[in-house]
């Protein structure tokens, strides 16, 4: 159902309110058509008991597109203007300078009209709007979630999502934070940002499964500005398309710069495709394209593997790292692909941090089964040397390919079961070839990797060094962006190239006899 009249009500509260920063201060706030359209959908949108359908809000818009002003004016609306006694809300972000830079823009807004003026009191020493009708206050919380249990809250105002370290203060702030309210609304804002398994990306992933009609929550808002990845970035009309305040709070000039800037940096490219296009970029320019890669997602046939011939890639871990055991099965027939099975582990004392230091969903795709944990606070070889004897029951594994650092006992243990080992080094003249060829492969569609959610991972943490003579190696842009997995497979496809070769040779010329 719909409101008009509430949605008028929340509309004419906000024109009220005059905007905060250079040229714009003091003009009042008449709503954009696309933040006419975001305000009147959340509050005018009713069930049939008369309070609002949606109680979360998902904005994703790139920078400088009138966001702070929104959320202030926002969370001032829910704070004097939604008809609630004594309701709390709360502005969040990363850290507490963050969260102050809407609760500034808000103070202003209230600075500048008199109605507000006289019946709100502001404590700023601790970032606090009281709204004295109604008791309601609007106040500034930091990214210490372990404090946070026990509020009241009718609105949260999430700015910047993307740029939050871990979900704990999410989870804390919209699981069940709101029940004691009637209609209580969580506005998250933010651009786009670089970290895939972050709680934003997540929030953005259901927003765009509701828009394309994949998923269906009748509660959640979702509006996402920004350009596709297929979409041409140096494409005016696509500038438009992602930034609605562009011609109006953005100068074109300035984007058209900043596009000149960085079509010849490359550094600067996806500080661009994020910041102006709303694009989720890494940080620096991957390897892999992981469209490419997804499209090799094809199912495997587990069963169909057994006794194959193939060839293993170990890359054993620190107390830091994951350990990785990657098997390639070659094709036996131009239509066959690649077939590539990981196999990653964890030390089982640590999977707790490791899920709150990296960031990274460990504990889910160990409970899907993508990831196996070895007892104790480091990997524990044995367990992984036992596992090895056992595929090895299941599959024709001619050669395992190792990483020399730290695998001297493990190496001597795998030849005592009857396994051929390979030290494999980890420079520029070993990995230029198969990394290569593994691109190639990938590009064309020849192999098949199931989409193990970790290896994938693993591939998009991907870039590469280059040195004088074009030779590649993979390397990771952060400590917490693990690419075992990668190498592993890497070392396992080059054993497999040079059998290959082997075989080929035999095929064309024959034996020499000497």
């Amino acid at each position: 159902m719909y409101d008009e009249a509430k949605a008028q009500r929340a509309v004419d509260f906000i024109n009220c309110l005059k905007h905060t920063k250079g040229q714009w201060r003091g003009i009042p706030f008449d709503l954009f058509p696309w933040q006419d359209k975001i305000i009147r959908d959340i509050f005018g949108t009713v069930k049939e008991n008369g309070y609002r359908q949606y109680n979360t809000a998902y904005i994703e818009i790139p920078k400088k597109n009138g966001k702070s002003e929104l959320a202030a004016a926002v969370a001032l609306y829910m704070t004097c203007g939604d008809g609630e006694w004594g309701a709390e809300v709360y502005g969040c972000a990363s850290d507490r300078q963050q969260a102050s830079i809407v609760f500034d823009v808000a103070v202003d807004m209230v600075d500048q009209s008199p109605a507000l003026k006289k019946r709100i009191k502001p404590i700023l020493s601790v970032k606090r709007l009281v709204y004295k009708p109604t008791n309601s206050f609007y106040q500034v919380l930091s990214a210490e979630a372990y404090t946070k249990h026990g509020l009241n809250i009718h609105a949260v105002v999430f700015d910047e999502l993307h740029a939050q370290p871990n979900r704990d203060l999410f989870d804390v702030m919209t699981k069940g934070s709101g029940d004691a309210r009637l209609q209580p609304l969580f506005f998250l804002i933010t651009t786009a940002g670089t970290d895939r398994n972050s709680i934003c990306y997540e929030q953005h992933q259901k927003a765009q499964d509701i828009l394309e009609g994949r998923k269906i929550d009748p509660t959640f808002y979702p509006v996402i500005y920004g350009i596709e990845d297929n979409d041409d970035w140096g494409d005016e009309r696509n500038w438009y398309k992602a930034n609605p305040s562009l011609g109006y709070t953005i100068d074109i000039d300035k984007v058209r710069n900043a596009y000149l800037s960085a079509k010849e940096n490359p550094a600067e490219e996806n500080i661009f495709r994020q910041l102006r296009l709303n694009q989720w970029v890494k940080q620096s320019t991957r390897w892999m394209p992981m469209e490419k890669w997804d499209e090799c997602a094809f199912t495997i046939n587990i069963d169909s593997l057994r006794g194959k011939e193939c060839f293993a890639g170990l890359d054993l871990s620190s107390t830091t790292d994951i350990t990785a055991l990657v098997l390639v099965f070659p094709p036996r027939t131009e239509d066959e692909k690649y077939i590539i099975l990981p196999y990653f582990w964890i030390p089982e004392d640590n999977l707790n941090l490791r899920v709150r230091r990296d960031h990274v969903p460990y504990d889910i795709w160990e409970k899907q089964g993508f990831l196996k944990t070895t007892e104790g606070n480091v990997v524990h070889y044995g367990f992984i040397e036992t596992f090895i004897e056992e595929l090895g029951t299941q599959y024709n594994i001619k050669e395992i390919a190792f990483d020399r650092w730290g695998a001297v006992q493990m190496v001597q243990n795998l030849e005592g079961m009857g396994f051929t080992v390979v030290p494999f080094g980890q420079g520029y003249k070993d990995m230029s070839p198969p990394s290569k060829e593994l691109m190639k492969l990938t590009l064309e569609k020849k192999i098949a990797h199931g989409g193990n959610p970790v290896l994938r991972w693993m591939m998009d943490n991907i870039y590469v060094k280059t040195d004088p003579a074009g030779n590649i190696k993979p390397d990771k842009e952060k400590s917490t962006e693990r690419i075992d997995g990668a190498v592993a497979l890497i070392m396992a496809l080059d054993r497999v190239l040079r059998n290959e070769n082997k075989t080929n040779i035999y095929d064309h010329r024959g034996m020499l006899v000497l």
